[in-house]
């Protein structure tokens, strides 16, 4: 069985992460998608509701959403998976995933995969969905389908 690991804060998840996660799970038997808890983000959304809403998003039978505070190789090998995906976008996450991955590599041998964005939305951002959201901008066209008024609401409470 090959299994992949899709890991993020995914605070707020967007129409972007589910777009990488439908494409990932395409490519593997199953494919975990971990929230995970970084103590060096101050999270807007609490873990639960950042999980909860991913498992309505992506409601794909092969995957499975958990929640995860600890590093990535020790969420991978917990979860026996075979390499780690991760989405570029341009403008930058070339540079920080490069290295994410050689130290990943270097830590645990895991391997990481690189999915591109899809030209639609490789402009999206949780940052920028959350600063949209802090100026009562309309998010529904960035986050997954009819969640916008849930995402919202949770992050105007976050932000207070």
């Amino acid at each position: 069985m090959r299994k992949l690991l899709y890991a993020g804060s995914f605070d707020p998840v967007t129409v972007g992460h589910v777009d990488l996660i439908r494409r990932a799970s395409a490519l593997c038997d199953q494919l975990i998608v971990a929230v995970m808890i970084n103590p060096d983000k101050k999270s807007v959304i609490p873990v639960e509701l950042r999980t909860d809403l991913i498992r309505r998003a992506c409601v794909w039978p092969n995957v499975k959403v958990i929640a995860h505070s600890g590093l990535l190789v020790e969420c991978a090998k917990e979860n026996g998976v075979d390499a780690v995906v991760r989405g570029l976008r341009p403008l930058g996450d070339f540079d920080s995933e490069f290295s994410m991955a050689q130290v990943n590599r270097m830590l645990s041998g895991i391997e990481t995969l690189m999915l591109v964005a899809d030209d639609q939305h490789s402009y999206v951002s949780s940052s920028i969905v959350r600063q949209i959201v802090a100026f009562g901008g309309d998010i529904s066209a960035l986050v997954p389908e009819g969640m916008a008024d849930e995402i919202s609401a949770a992050v105007r409470k976050g932000i207070r």
